[in-house]
């Protein structure tokens, strides 16, 4: 969708609150993977892992980081992950749902809106 659209609306993804940290809700996949990373306790750690999480994802689109009062998580209910179209006027028109389930909805119906609001379909 990013590559789809980035000439005509501007994308991004905002690192939130460490949804599974070692010292907090570790999951076996993290494990697995190698993904061990303490819940950060400031903005700098914050930032650090937020850069490590979106090189390791090799994630496109810039990237952003929420601040530790968590002010961008708790405006937009953002855990554990969501999609989400603004439009023009700062209007929320796309809410996904809760990720990664929500997913496969979320960006339907987000790259829908952006054919009807931005000037036709998609390049695939």
């Amino acid at each position: 969708m990013y590559d789809q659209f980035k000439d005509k609306a501007e994308f991004f993804m905002v690192y939130i609150k460490e949804a599974h940290p070692t010292d907090g809700w570790q999951v076996p996949q993290n494990e697995r993977q190698g993904v061990l990373v303490k819940d950060p306790k400031t903005i700098e750690e914050r930032n650090k892992v937020a850069a490590q999480a979106c090189a390791m994802l090799k994630i496109k689109l810039p990237c952003l980081v929420d601040g530790m009062d968590d002010a961008a998580n708790k405006a937009y209910a953002a855990w554990p992950d969501r999609i989400y179209v603004v439009d023009r006027e700062g209007k929320i028109a796309v809410m996904g749902g809760p990720g990664p389930g929500g997913f496969p909805p979320s960006v339907t119906t987000a790259r829908t809106w952006l054919e009807q609001n931005l000037g036709g379909a998609a390049k695939p």
